[in-house]
């Protein structure tokens, strides 16, 4: 179901069974070596999908306990920042241990005799200020299960499709206020809750904002299909389905209210979410926000494995956020292993830590600048005079290279203002100028490799600036994306866009129709006898206008009754 674990016999949450659940590991293994061995050839299996869950296919007995965890539990290190855990989705789990349990909660649980009860989710909890929640329209569907993975996608009936044209109406439109009165009628359309939320961030409401956002993931959630898990990483949905579209859409927002609210651990776990979803394809880049996030929690060893595994199959080291997030990871690490039984380890990240950053600096030298200049840093001389460094790295730099940088720079430069960070960057800085001037072959390759690669963003990336709305990035995007329509609850939809129903085409009654416009049947009157018709004439004759009229100019009068304006 959806609320089991990812390994097999675990348990929720990953608490380890007791001793007296203990059973044989496997038929066909009799010692825990050779079991390792068997484990490992899956593990090390070359593909996106998760060793653990070969893990699970081949071995259905695997069971974990006190006496098999610290033998095994090496093997599934390197594969642990695909795993989900559903305490890791509440933010409240992280502020208690930042703060503890009795000033996050307070006053906020309820007695006994007050509490109501709802459905069990995962991502979201119901308040009492929401409407009465009841179904509107949504289920979700399991549409094949292939290689291990199930694909699933939401499906809309006959009456949602109403309320859905009634709100592309009303964006239409451009007045907030008929997505109000919609909102008020269906109070969890989801794409009403997107559009509306995006209204109150600009009007800089943020709590109601947020919690717009949270109703509509709680909507999605009681959608699921019971075979739909949001732990096991094996769960895949169509980000081309219009459908599918919404759930990525209000997952990306709460991440990003999560984040600025100080809960990156729970921003991190949302992020996976979103990236096991489709990794690969990863439709809204979340490749791109993933380091920050590790480096906001301080996971700097989970970021170094996620490199170390996708950087055969997907050129991490291309992207300028994991050339420098990697390097700077390996530099706390370096900081964090001074003592003296660790000292070895610390000088081996130091080392590491150098090579990458001064690697990236060489491939990607229009980054220095504008992130001293945002770390509010005066550059030495030396360093802003250099043409390696200096304004000609910016202004020769094609333009997807252009958006990755700024979209970098404006992102994570907050993290670069530690004095110790700003020491090491300096220190590298200088390396890299000699290994410059000393003609370093690394140099030239790199001017080759810039001016090949990065012609163009693929749209996935524009679809992550729009939605991440950081200023430096956006200036940088191209003229054929500024200048089409930008909708909160659709930015930039797939060319190969699969929709499984088609809006119906708007007739001119219909649009005076919604526009409070309708069409009246004239009342029936009593038919009229001839003194009344003869009195009818006279009078017509007697206040005529139109005295001399021949039946040659009524000819050219045209009489209708069917207009219905």
């Amino acid at each position: 179901s959806s609320s089991s674990s990812a390994y097999p016999g675990l348990g929720r949450e990953g608490s380890i069974p007791s001793r007296g659940s203990q059973t044989a590991l496997s038929p066909a293994t009799s010692t825990i070596s050779s079991y390792r061995v068997q484990l490992m050839e899956y593990i090390e299996k070359p593909t996106s999908i998760p060793g653990i869950c070969y893990v699970n296919m081949k071995f259905p007995q695997l069971i974990w306990t006190k006496y098999t965890l610290p033998l095994l539990q090496p093997l599934f290190n390197k594969i642990l920042f695909y795993f989900i855990f559903s305490r890791n989705l509440n933010p409240d789990t992280e502020l208690k241990r930042y703060f503890g349990a009795r000033a996050v909660m307070g006053d906020q649980r309820p007695r006994q005799r007050q509490r109501q009860y709802h459905r069990s989710t995962w991502m979201t909890f119901p308040k009492d200020t929401w409407p009465h929640f009841s179904k509107p329209g949504i289920s979700m569907s399991l549409l094949e299960s292939r290689d291990g993975l199930q694909y699933f996608t939401f499906e809309h009936n006959r009456d949602y499709q109403q309320v859905q044209f009634k709100f592309l109406d009303a964006v239409e439109s451009m007045d907030p206020n008929n997505i109000i009165v919609l909102l008020q009628l269906n109070p969890y359309h989801i794409d009403s809750l997107l559009q509306l939320s995006d209204v109150c961030r600009l009007q800089e409401d943020q709590e109601m904002a947020k919690d717009l956002i949270e109703r509509a993931l709680y909507s999605f959630e009681c959608a699921f299909h019971p075979v739909f898990s949001l732990t096991s990483g094996t769960s895949r949905l169509d980000y081309r389905r219009p459908e599918n579209r919404a759930f990525y859409l209000a997952l990306f927002k709460h991440m990003m209210f999560l984040e600025r609210r100080g809960c990156p651990r729970t921003a991190l776990e949302f992020c996976k979410l979103i990236l096991n979803l489709d990794p690969e394809n990863d439709p809204l880049c979340m490749l791109l926000l993933v380091d920050f996030l590790c480096l906001r929690c301080r996971e700097y060893a989970a970021l170094i494995r996620l490199f170390e595994e996708w950087e055969a199959h997907r050129n991490l080291s291309q992207l300028p956020n994991f050339a420098f997030s990697v390097a700077l990871s390996h530099f706390h690490l370096s900081q964090k292993e001074e003592e003296a039984e660790r000292l070895e380890e610390s000088q081996r990240h130091r080392h590491q830590s150098n090579g990458l950053l001064q690697n990236a600096l060489i491939m990607f030298p229009s980054v220095l600048m504008p992130l001293l200049d945002l770390c509010t840093v005066q550059p030495d001389s030396a360093v802003s005079s250099h043409q390696f460094f200096g304004p000609k790295s910016c202004l020769g730099q094609p333009p997807a290279l252009a958006e990755l940088v700024s979209l970098y720079v404006g992102r994570i430069h907050g993290l670069w203002k530690e004095s110790g960070v700003l020491l090491w960057l300096e220190e590298n800085v200088h390396g890299v100028l000699s290994r410059v001037n000393e003609e370093d072959p690394l140099v030239e390759d790199c001017i080759i490799k810039r001016k090949v690669r990065y012609q163009s963003c693929p749209r996935n990336i524009h679809r992550h600036v729009i939605l991440s709305e950081i200023k430096e990035a956006i200036s940088s995007l191209p003229l054929e994306v500024t200048t089409q329509p930008m909708m909160g609850f659709d930015p930039l939809p797939p060319l190969d866009s699969v929709p499984s129903h088609s809006r119906p085409e708007r007739t001119v009654c219909q649009i005076l129709s919604r526009n409070g416009l309708h069409g009246r049947i004239s009342a029936q009157k009593p038919a009229l006898n001839k003194r009344q018709l003869k009195n009818r004439v006279a009078f017509a004759k007697a206040h005529s206008l139109l005295k001399g009229w021949m039946p040659e100019n009524w000819k050219k009068v045209e009489f209708s009754d069917e207009s219905s304006i």
